[in-house]
């Protein structure tokens, strides 16, 4: 072992485990000292000596034994509660979302397929509509679910809002309904479909600093679960708003349309070669092959870097899951959340 263990009860098998720091070549390499493995680590030291081990087996069957009474002295687990079926059938999932993933669709119906009919209480439906906030059960059990809808809303006085954005007005609203489900103790799911934060002059006038920070601050602060379903775009600052990775959630789940990076590589492009791009249209010139060459690569590279992949294959989320099965994984995640004595964050690590 190359740390200490946090594990609270040991047992070990007689003449077969071992349990040290270092091992008796390590010891002899470190110290110069020759040392017998069981005098060293064994489970008789242990039991008789160091006190780190608790229960002594003759065999490997008695061990198991061991482990398995000790499993049947803990706490019964929380009552499993029973909903209804959701209000959508769930097959509806697969036609949910369109081919281009830059095309709007209904937010509402995805959220439908994974929520139980009963005890949908939208909050503030006619005001920053581009995110949905929601009270609802998810087989029984009382969450809090935020969402960001895609394509061109109205807002209030009939202004135009961009779905998948982060304002001013939006950000204060998720900030007020994150407090809500910390006081009620409501577990969030995010299913984030969000390209970061509105800018420009309308957006900086609207406050859009400071109502951000209070979105951030809230999700931060909140002791309840907090699981990501990512369903389709997680880019910008908007992504680590909606309960981000950095942010410690107690599970990231996406489906394999999502798409998770920085920014999209239109975007990146113009970041990296605007200038460049914009000094050959103001010249009225064509853009050379070369800068033909790195616009390509750049997209080329953004493309790569935004597939659900290549985020699952560095441990940037937990898992890729089948829509059909979102309610299901939702509802085990949730399970084992609940399991825990106190509120605060679970980390996968500790499963």
């Amino acid at each position: 072992m190359e740390k200490p263990s946090a594990i609270i009860e040991f047992s070990m098998v007689d003449k077969t485990s071992f349990m040290g720091l270092g091992g008796a070549n390590l010891v002899k390499g470190a110290t110069g000292q020759t040392v017998d493995p069981e005098a060293l680590g064994g489970a008789r030291m242990h039991m008789q000596v160091s006190g780190v081990a608790h229960r002594l087996a003759k065999d490997d069957a008695e061990c198991l034994s061991l482990i398995r009474q000790q499993f049947r002295q803990m706490a019964a687990p929380t009552a499993q509660p029973h909903g209804m079926p959701a209000t959508r059938p769930i097959d509806v999932l697969y036609e949910s979302l369109p081919d281009d993933h830059r095309l709007s669709y209904d937010m509402q119906r995805i959220v439908e397929c994974l929520v139980d009919t009963d005890d949908f209480l939208e909050f503030q439906p006619e005001h920053a509509p581009e995110i949905l906030c929601t009270t609802a059960r998810l087989h029984g059990r009382a969450i809090g679910l935020l969402a960001n809808r895609r394509g061109f809303l109205k807002a209030q006085g009939g202004a135009q809002r961009v779905g998948g954005i982060v304002y001013a007005e939006s950000a204060r609203k998720s900030a007020y309904f994150f407090e809500n489900c910390e006081r009620q103790g409501l577990p969030i799911p995010y299913l984030q479909d969000v390209s970061g934060f509105m800018v420009g002059v309308e957006a900086d006038q609207a406050g859009i600093i400071r109502a951000g920070a209070d979105m951030v601050e809230a999700m931060a602060c909140a002791t309840v679960p907090k699981i990501i379903l990512t369903v389709n775009h997680a880019s910008g600052a908007g992504y680590y708003a909606m309960a981000g990775q950095g942010f410690d959630p107690n599970f990231t789940f996406a489906w394999p349309t999502a798409r998770i990076g920085v920014m999209e590589g239109d975007a990146a492009v113009q970041a990296v070669h605007g200038p460049e791009i914009d000094k050959y249209k103001k010249e009225g010139k064509p853009l050379p092959d070369e800068l033909k060459q790195k616009i390509a690569r750049t997209r080329a590279d953004y493309e790569r870097w935004l597939d659900v992949h290549y985020a699952a294959a560095r441990g940037h989320l937990d898992a890729i899951i089948d829509p059909l099965k979102t309610r299901g994984v939702l509802d085990i995640a949730f399970d084992l959340c609940a399991a825990q004595l106190q509120r605060g964050h679970l980390a996968l690590e500790t499963l």
